[in-house]
């Protein structure tokens, strides 16, 4: 399912949980997945309230009196890593976070001067950091969310008081966040996008602009803190099933890496064993290397969550030291299989759609060989046969 944020008053982590159990995330389940992780002294409160005119869920985290020292504490790196790692939330929901707070930490490492393993998150830090990203990624997949869009966000103006003095609005780990994502500001005198809301929106939102093609199935709506004149503060998410577009764009992991020292026969039984794993796709690439080497350059095709196990066989298997990844879109046509009846009996025929207009089809190869051996035809023959066949059926 998609998720589209339209952050007309910015977005923040508290924002995100409150239209999230506004769109029906029980409060109950989240805090049952968040005791998962190592942290404590704190309460996790929802109500309802009015922004502008327009109702919302105000979701907060509320330190315990008591326990109010704990937010000078975990604030390093190292702290936070060794939270989510020791935790027993899902390994999908671990390795997001963990991304998540790196970039949290390179944006205020780069702000500061200072070294990433050195700097301290001061507020950011803070459990309520915590609670309120894992509290994003714990409530999108408890939703069955996969795709996540957003619009351009609203970043605010003026000044913030922190821990380091008086900052401008939109502060400066907010800004580095935001590289390359569509921004603009109303006016209203207020951090409208915080560090948190934009660490968490540019990590896992696909794209910036219109509400992408879907139907509507439900809405959530999460309160800001303060409720201004003239602009509701809130954060509005629409969760929808994805268009027939939207469902054949996917976004896809590339995994390659260069071999210029391995006996070409293992190759075709790495490629058996990462197709097993769930490769998408394998493919092999002659190339040139350094001093005028030849070279073969392996090329997987994978599912995000599929990345790492794919890289370990690739590693394990063949006399690569090091692999490279990165993240592709990709566009597919709408494929089904239809049997097709031919003079030379059953054939599956592969067809793919644009819309409700036939664009492609293709005779499946093994059905047309074994038609071909058993009546003695050329192989072409029966593929052409097939593919007739189909186009007259159609």
């Amino acid at each position: 399912m998609i998720a589209y944020f339209n952050c007309i008053s910015g977005i923040s982590g508290d924002m995100i949980l409150g239209a999230l159990v506004d769109a029906g995330v029980s409060l109950e389940a989240l805090k049952k997945e968040l005791s998962k992780l190592s942290v404590s002294g704190y309460e996790l409160k929802a109500k309802k309230v009015k922004r502008g005119g327009l109702r919302a869920t105000k979701v907060d985290v509320i330190l315990k009196k008591e326990d109010r020292s704990q937010k000078s504490e975990v604030r390093r790196c190292k702290d936070i890593e060794k939270i989510i790692k020791t935790s027993s939330l899902s390994q999908e929901i671990k390795e997001k976070g963990l991304l998540i707070f790196k970039r949290l930490f390179e944006a205020e490492a780069k702000v500061h001067g200072e070294k990433m393993q050195d700097v301290h998150l001061h507020e950011l830090g803070a459990v309520d950091c915590v609670v309120d990203i894992f509290g994003a990624l714990i409530g999108l997949d408890l939703l069955s969310i996969d795709t996540v869009y957003s619009s351009p966000l609203n970043l605010g103006s003026g000044t913030i008081k922190t821990e380091h003095g008086m900052l401008p609005v939109p502060a400066p780990a907010t800004v580095r966040l935001l590289k390359g994502v569509p921004v603009y500001s109303s006016g209203v005198q207020f951090e409208l996008t915080t560090p948190t809301g934009a660490v968490l929106i540019s990590s896992l939102a696909k794209g910036f602009g219109n509400v992408p093609e879907m139907e509507i199935l439900k809405t959530g709506t999460g309160a800001g803190d303060q409720d201004f004149k003239g602009q509701p503060n809130v954060l509005t998410m629409i969760i929808g099933e994805k268009g027939e577009e939207e469902k054949r764009e996917k976004g896809v992991t590339v995994i390659e890496t260069n071999i210029d020292d391995m006996n070409p026969q293992v190759y075709e039984y790495v490629m058996e064993r990462l197709f097993k794993e769930g490769a998408l796709d394998v493919f092999l690439t002659q190339i040139i290397m350094k001093k005028g080497r030849p070279g073969i350059k392996l090329s997987v095709l994978c599912d995000d969550n599929k990345r790492e196990k794919l890289i370990e066989i690739i590693l394990n298997e063949t006399t690569s030291i090091g692999v490279r990844f990165y993240r592709a879109e990709r566009k597919t046509l709408h494929r089904e299989i239809k049997s097709v009846n031919t003079s030379l009996g059953k054939v599956n025929v592969k067809v793919s759609y644009s819309g409700k207009k036939l664009k492609k089809d293709f005779p499946e190869y093994e059905d047309c060989r074994k038609a071909a051996r058993k009546h003695n035809v050329p192989l072409l023959e029966v593929m052409k046969r097939a593919a007739s066949s189909d186009k007259g059926q159609g």
